[in-house]
């Protein structure tokens, strides 16, 4: 169990795992409240470390906090709380409570699909500054995932993509074209991203256009998806080559460099 010293710990274990955090601190403690000024507890996007005091003052703050990481804030706010009955609390005290943002929010990556070049990409990802989420059906494909990745094992893909979070970037090189598409088609559905790019052919992305505008799926979106995937320039078919060129094409667009992609070497699975 984490004691309330051991705050830094905390911090420095989220360091190494490249995640960011808010840090909250009570300022001010007036009357009867839950823990004195100076009490401390760190909060991430997934969970959360200490206490300052628990009840519905906790339950607000940890949603101030995720807030700020949902959103990107780097700004410290505070906010006063009045421990009353209205608040759900029975202290009757007051405390101010500082939202500290700690740690650069990073690009949030997706990759469905866990074979030889989601194994490779995902080797990469792990060495850049961003947060990577590995998504596969299979749960034996994870073999020795890299320090740091979140590894996902799940029925529904689908749903996962759904439930991202807005401006992720997504990967889909899945071991089943009929995934593959279904995971294009929710992902293009749902919008809100700043890369989506699927593992194929030429072939594939002229099949798959005519599936999804088949769909219902506008060619302005289409038009969204990247297929073939990957920086033209680097070119070979190996899954080491597949995966360099790809988040070479990640890394563009997390930097915001503009670039053209003219298509011209034909990838396929």
């Amino acid at each position: 169990m984490i004691k309330a010293d051991e705050w830094l710990d905390v911090l420095l274990r989220l360091r190494e795992k490249r995640i960011p955090a808010v840090i909250l601190t009570l300022l001010m403690d007036k009357g009867s409240v839950p823990r004195g000024a100076g009490t401390k507890m760190i909060v991430s996007r997934d969970e959360n470390w200490l206490t300052i005091g628990g009840g519905n003052l906790e339950y607000q703050c940890l949603a101030i906090a995720r807030e700020m990481l949902q959103s990107g804030s780097q700004t410290p706010r505070q906010e006063t709380f009045a421990l009353g009955a209205r608040a759900g609390q029975c202290c009757g005290g007051m405390t101010q409570v500082l939202f500290e943002p700690w740690g650069l929010p990073q690009p949030e990556v997706y990759v469905f699909g866990a074979g030889h070049v989601g194994q490779a990409l995902v080797a990469i990802l792990a060495t850049l500054p961003c947060r990577v989420n590995w998504v596969d059906e299979r749960e034996n494909q994870f073999i020795n995932p890299p320090a740091g990745i979140h590894c996902l094992h799940t029925d529904d893909p689908c749903e996962i993509a759904r439930e991202a979070p807005d401006d992720s970037l997504f990967v889909v090189m899945t071991h089943h074209h009929p995934l593959d598409l279904a995971l294009a088609e929710t992902l293009l559905r749902r919008g809100r991203y700043r890369y989506l790019g699927v593992i194929g052919s030429q072939t594939k992305r002229q099949r798959f256009d005519y599936l999804l505008e088949g769909k219902g799926i506008s060619e302005e979106k289409r038009a969204s998806m990247r297929c073939p995937i990957g920086l033209p320039d680097v070119k070979g078919k190996l899954p080491a080559e597949i995966a360099v060129a790809v988040a070479g094409e990640i890394i563009a667009v997390y930097q915001g460099v503009a670039y053209s992609k003219d298509v011209t070497e034909i990838r396929s699975k």
